[in-house]
């Protein structure tokens, strides 16, 4: 086993501990040590290891069109939200997905709720659907089709998964 499984961590407990008690005495160091050395040692069978960033150029271009998505969106839903309700017409949408990992389901649960108008609701079970709650829904086939490509595929090819 190594001496330091997490190294920044580690540098980082190091370094918190003595700032937060605002001193470097040789007692505070030693105690810095100790917790650098003995917390990451003991949480480090917990850890679950994610997937590379594989395309780290394809990672960034996608933050930027998701953080576009999201001005678009909340233009969107005011000019829904400031007309008349009955224009709306709320649904519950099941969305097929084929992420091997719980970090590119998370990731893309997680971009669908920060684009206002939809929210993710659950994950399947068997992790194979993601369910969504659209605030207006004119066309489902449209509304999956355009998750899938916009969200699902660029982080399949980010992460490889």
């Amino acid at each position: 086993m190594m001496l330091f499984p997490m190294p920044f961590h580690s540098f980082l407990l190091f370094v918190v501990w003595l700032l937060l008690n605002n001193s470097i005495s040789a007692g505070h160091i030693v105690l810095a040590v100790f917790f650098a050395i003995t917390i990451p040692w003991l949480v480090t069978g917990m850890r679950d290891e994610h997937p590379k960033i594989r395309k780290p150029w394809l990672a960034i271009r996608y933050i930027c069109m998701v953080l576009k998505d999201i001005l678009v969106a909340n233009v969107e839903v005011a000019l829904l939200i400031i007309g008349p309700t009955r224009k709306l017409n709320p649904a519950f949408v099941a969305v097929p997905i084929h992420l091997s990992t719980d970090l590119g389901i998370t990731i893309l649960a997680s971009t669908v709720s920060l684009t206002p108008g939809t929210v993710s609701t659950e994950v399947s079970k068997d992790k194979a659907w993601l369910y969504i709650h659209a605030l207006h829904l004119t066309n489902e086939a449209e509304l999956i089709d355009s998750i899938k490509q916009r969200y699902e595929k660029p982080i399949k090819e980010i992460f490889g998964c």
